[in-house]
């Protein structure tokens, strides 16, 4: 199955993003600061999710592990 680098960093940032709010709201509210650090968690999970290859595929779907 071939996943785009567009797809993976959109649900990566997705999920980062909602993880951070999560924790912001805990309290009743968000500050300032919190907002920064969802904004922080969304954009570092897009650039790294980007930025990092897919493992390459291996013949016949076998456990790579060594297992």
């Amino acid at each position: 199955m071939k996943i785009s680098k567009v797809a993976k960093a959109v649900v990566s940032g997705l999920a980062a993003g909602a993880t951070a709010t999560v924790t912001a709201v805990q309290d009743g509210r968000i500050t300032t600061a919190e907002i920064v650090t969802i904004v922080l968690s969304v954009l570092g999970a897009y650039g790294i999710t980007w930025v990092v290859p897919n493992a390459p595929a291996t013949g016949g779907g076998k456990d790579v592990t060594g297992a």
